[in-house]
């Protein structure tokens, strides 16, 4: 009875990541509504916006006698400090942005701080909705150790009708929202299954 009270009472902890920097980015609605419906609808979920935009472009000059910068050691603990990752991955030519694969090298270098971290993936933009850029960033995850959930998948089409954000880049459409509750519900099942707390 113990060990059942211990996981319904476990919180686990979230890092999310928008791979888009504008303040309007669909891809930070994603994350916003994410993180309101942990609040609001998921037990035992917390999820932190992590900040990628403070971080400098890799440059390996950076780090001094097995240092890092302020900026990107505050990251890396962030992401060590996590149970696990969501990312917010926007589509840039078919990939991954280029912010959010700055900030997975970072977090990447020695020692590797995204290893074994069960993760999940949302994207919003035009056409496949982002989708290209989420076969891309498991690719990466595999080398990195990154362990993603498999289904469901979530990515949408933000100018397709009806309107799915509003102007001020929040996510507005219930079926969207309702997607995405699965997607965090998966991410804290499998996270819980990998701590072998289920």
């Amino acid at each position: 009875m113990a060990a059942v009270a211990g996981v319904s009472s476990a919180v686990i902890k979230v890092a999310a990541l928008s791979g888009s920097l504008r303040k309007g980015s669909y891809n930070r609605g994603l994350v916003r509504a994410a993180i309101e419906l942990s609040k609001g609808s998921i037990e035992g979920l917390e999820i932190e916006y992590v900040d990628i935009s403070p971080l400098p472009l890799l440059n390996t000059d950076l780090e001094i006698n097995g240092t890092y910068p302020p900026e990107v050691e505050a990251f890396r603990q962030k992401i060590v400090a996590a149970d696990s990752i969501l990312f917010a991955s926007p589509e840039y030519n078919y990939s991954v942005a280029g912010p959010l694969k700055n900030a997975i090298d970072w977090a990447s270098r020695a020692p590797n701080v995204w290893a074994d971290k069960p993760a999940a993936i949302v994207s919003a933009g035009g056409g496949f909705g982002g989708g290209r850029s989420q076969y891309h960033l498991r690719q990466i995850g595999v080398f990195l150790d990154l362990h993603f959930i498999n289904k469901p998948e979530f990515f949408i089409n933000a100018f397709q009708p009806p309107a799915k954000f509003n102007s001020d880049g929040d996510l507005i459409d219930e079926d969207a929202k309702n997607r995405l509750k699965e997607i965090l519900l998966s991410l804290k099942a499998f996270t819980l299954r990998l701590q072998g707390k289920i």
